[in-house]
């Protein structure tokens, strides 16, 4: 039976856990980037569909063609971080369900219905990506998703030939504290939310 988690990791995954706006000077090397995707990976998805598509922009050539796409408010750090995450959705992710999930024709389910591709494609890939947020800040990873960017630039950039819609940016790293604005506040439960 699983365990609640001890009152440190609560912390380090949400009460403690910021959206950083710049970054330590260190670096964020490919194995660690497998390791989070072998974590959200395992994040539950509609019929196991997975339409999470991620490009990890690191080198100097890769964030220098990121630049051109990004809002002004945006550049900076994004080019200070480590990594940024493009996270995209595959809109052709029903073309793996008998892979994925093959005890039934969940394919035919998608084919030919752009309205209900276009729902669960966005729908699971945010899913995803917030799986993938979760996992940095469980390895020692701190996050700064954005919106603020040209899709479209973006998408013809990085996603070039592929079926993919962009979604949005997250920068990982190691957080610089001083940079960290005051903390927003977050409403009530009973504010929000109610039981019936």
């Amino acid at each position: 039976m699983a365990q609640p988690l001890e009152n440190d990791a609560l912390e380090q995954l949400f009460f403690k856990a910021r959206t950083h706006n710049a970054w330590q000077d260190r670096p964020v090397g490919a194995a660690l980037l497998k390791k989070i995707w072998d974590l959200a990976k395992w994040g539950p998805t509609s019929a196991n569909c997975c339409p999470l598509r991620v490009v990890f922009v690191t080198s100097k050539e890769a964030k220098e063609r990121l630049r051109p796409c990004l809002m002004e408010g945006n550049v900076e750090k994004t080019m200070a971080a480590p990594a940024t995450v493009i996270f995209g959705h595959d809109m052709t992710f029903y073309e793996r369900l008998p892979e994925l999930f093959p005890h039934t024709d969940a394919r035919s389910w998608f084919a030919g219905n752009a309205a209900l591709i276009d729902e669960t494609a966005f729908r699971n890939g945010t899913l995803q990506a917030a799986y993938f947020m979760l996992a940095c800040r469980s390895l020692g990873l701190d996050c700064g998703p954005m919106s603020g960017f040209d899709k479209a630039k973006v998408e013809a950039e990085f996603f070039a030939g592929r079926n993919v819609n962009a979604n949005f940016l997250c920068n990982i790293g190691y957080g610089d504290p001083a940079g960290l604005f005051p903390r927003g506040p977050r409403p009530a439960f009973e504010e929000d939310c109610q039981v019936i």
